[in-house]
């Protein structure tokens, strides 16, 4: 028989993050810097201290995004909850932004947030200002406007004294290098939103030949979720973004041979032995409903009576406002019957009125409003008087005159008691005990067949969800072909994967196949992962910070940043290539009128 292969969804909620206290060594002899691995799935941050009582590993691990509720009407202003204070993200899935469009930041409000939840949850103690160096993780070719951004919010904003940018691919590429690697390879990172090809040659990225997919981690769980939502429209509600990820960290992998393995999955008895029955929450109860039929007419009571105190009240508060109108109208009549003409024109016209004929009309109509409504007022109570008196028990009165007709009734009603006999014990049986006609366990399971290799695939095959973008192995092989065949050889010795989307059981034999099938024959590569391909990147700029501490190397000061502008870089092992803007220089207006005055002088050369 096949094992049972049923897991329960974990649906583990963020515990909010608490305020650390900085060790006396993040201080002392000088500030040590501060490590942000700024990702569009997940940002880490931690402190690069040499001091063994500073932990080497992050220390603040959140989501990177904010939720900005809109607040109560008359109550407390909006609150605003960013990474772990969110708890669970599928009920403020509306409300839910993030700073990154794809992996570069472009909302820098919502950056700020998450800089802020940083600074503040790691007990940065500066007052006014962040006096630690930052070394900060940013895009492959990052845009120079969105670094100038950065920059501008960390030197305007947060006056840090230097700052450092890298490359989070290439800090997982450094650290991960052993005595025996060489300084050249090809990375392949795939993270939550892209996948990119960066080639490292002698120790220093060629920016020219990067390649970028536009799909990653986030459109894999969009894609698994639109494929059990058309299977399973009964639970479409249920089968929510964060359960996809569930699923795909915890349940699926890489096919060696995406088609191979789809016509395995055709066999039942693979199907069996490999199928994954993920279990949705559900209720025992059935549908109807349980309640005692006294316990619903209790409740029926309940509500009945405060609908009765909510129309009271509304009835009082409409008695007292016209009962106010009333009077006034009241006394503008006796105005006129006292002879005080000129108070009663004033009168009149602030009542809007034109004469004293109309004055009568609203006098009669809220004279009768009012009695109808004192009317209505004694009937409601009268009412709930006699709701009371019915609501105790019932005495069954003994009528001696008429205690021969109460017989007979009683023995015409006895004739037909087998017939409720036999119905009574249907309508107090308690719909518990009816035992439903399907497993109500297995009808809330989703079975995970050849959804586990679809969804990670489309890294391999984009047209699977429509895109017209090459895969990472048709893209792996255009950038070695952009080479020699001995640059070609020195790269492929260092397949090197990295990025939360490289996990997957089997990629790295699949990336091994790709490259067997595309390189010649009888030559020789090597593919490496990560041993941490989440955290790697921000332990290589841990590394690095550690290093290069009391260097200029890689550090922007804000001296730079004043000089040089916001999109400066200073380049370092695992940084970005700086490429400064060149503007198209104007000729000066004083060689310009010259030149004007001799065009016009003489139409004939101009022709």
């Amino acid at each position: 028989a096949a094992p049972t292969r049923v897991f329960a969804f974990r649906d583990a909620r963020w515990a909010p993050d608490p305020v650390l206290a900085p060790s006396a060594a993040v201080r002392s002899p000088q500030p040590a810097p501060l490590v942000i691995d700024n990702g569009s799935f997940q940002t880490r941050a931690g402190w690069a201290c040499p001091d063994p009582a500073v932990p080497a590993e992050p220390l603040l691990r959140f989501r990177s995004l904010a939720a900005r509720s809109r607040g109560a009407r008359g109550g407390a202003g909006a609150e605003t909850q960013v990474g772990n204070d969110l708890g669970s993200p599928e009920p403020l899935r509306w409300l839910l932004r993030s700073p990154f469009d794809r992996n570069v930041p472009v909302q820098l409000e919502l950056q700020e947030l998450l800089l802020d939840h940083v600074f503040q949850r790691l007990g940065v103690s500066s007052q006014g200002c962040v006096d630690h160096p930052i070394v900060l993780t940013e895009a492959v070719c990052n845009p120079l406007y969105s670094r100038q951004m950065m920059s501008e919010l960390l030197f305007e904003c947060y006056q840090v004294p230097k700052v450092s940018y890298g490359v989070d691919s290439l800090y997982s590429f450094y650290h991960n290098r052993r005595q025996n690697w060489p300084c050249s390879g090809l990375v392949i990172s795939s993270g939550y939103q892209c996948t990119h090809i960066l080639p490292v040659l002698e120790g220093r990225l060629d920016a020219k030949n990067c390649k970028r997919i536009n799909l990653g981690g986030c459109q894999a769980a969009v894609y698994l979720q639109r494929l059990l939502q058309l299977k399973y429209p009964g639970h479409f509600a249920a089968i929510t973004l964060s359960r996809m990820e569930e699923i795909l960290h915890e349940h699926s992998y890489i096919a060696q041979d995406y088609i191979e393995e789809l016509q395995k999955w055709r066999c039942p008895e693979y199907y069996e032995n490999n199928v994954h029955k993920m279990q949705l929450p559900f209720s025992n109860k059935l549908l109807g409903s349980t309640v005692a039929s006294e316990e619903k007419q209790e409740k029926r009571q309940q509500q009945l009576r405060r609908l009765q105190e909510l129309n009271a009240r509304r009835r009082e508060e409409k008695l007292q406002l016209d009962q106010e109108r009333l009077d006034r109208l009241l006394y503008v009549q006796e105005l006129l019957e006292d002879g005080q003409m000129d108070q009663f024109h004033k009168a009149l016209v602030e009542l809007n009125m034109d004469s004293a004929e109309e004055l009568q009309s609203y006098i009669n109509k809220l004279s009768l409003s009012v009695e109808q409504t004192k009317q209505k007022i004694l009937q409601s109570e009268v009412n709930i008087e006699v709701d009371v008196v019915d609501s105790k028990p019932e005495t069954p009165d003994l009528d001696p005159l008429g205690s021969e007709q109460s017989l007979e009734d009683v023995e015409s009603i006895n004739e037909f008691e087998p017939l409720f006999a036999e119905e009574q014990p249907e309508v107090e049986k308690p719909v518990a005990a009816v035992q439903p006609v399907f497993n109500l366990a297995e009808y809330h399971q989703l079975f995970l067949g050849t959804e586990r290799i679809r969804a990670p695939e489309i890294v391999f095959q984009p047209s699977l969800i429509g895109e017209d973008q090459a895969g990472v192995a048709e893209t792996m092989q255009y950038v070695l072909e952009r080479y020699s065949k001995e640059q070609q050889a020195i790269l492929v010795q260092n397949v090197f994967l990295t990025g939360g989307n490289t996990m997957y059981p089997g990629l790295k034999a699949r990336i091994q196949k790709e490259l067997l099938e595309m390189r010649p024959f009888q030559s020789s590569f090597q593919v490496h992962l990560a041993s941490s391909p989440v955290l790697d990147a921000w332990y290589g700029a841990r590394d690095w910070a550690v290093e290069y501490m009391n260097r200029e190397e890689g550090w922007i000061s804000r001296k730079d940043y004043e000089e040089k502008g916001g999109e400066y870089l200073k380049e370092h092992c695992a940084s970005n290539v700086y490429v400064p803007i060149r503007l198209p220089k104007q000729a000066p207006r004083a060689a310009e009128a010259p030149s004007r005055a001799s065009g016009t002088g003489n139409p004939g050369e101009q022709a």
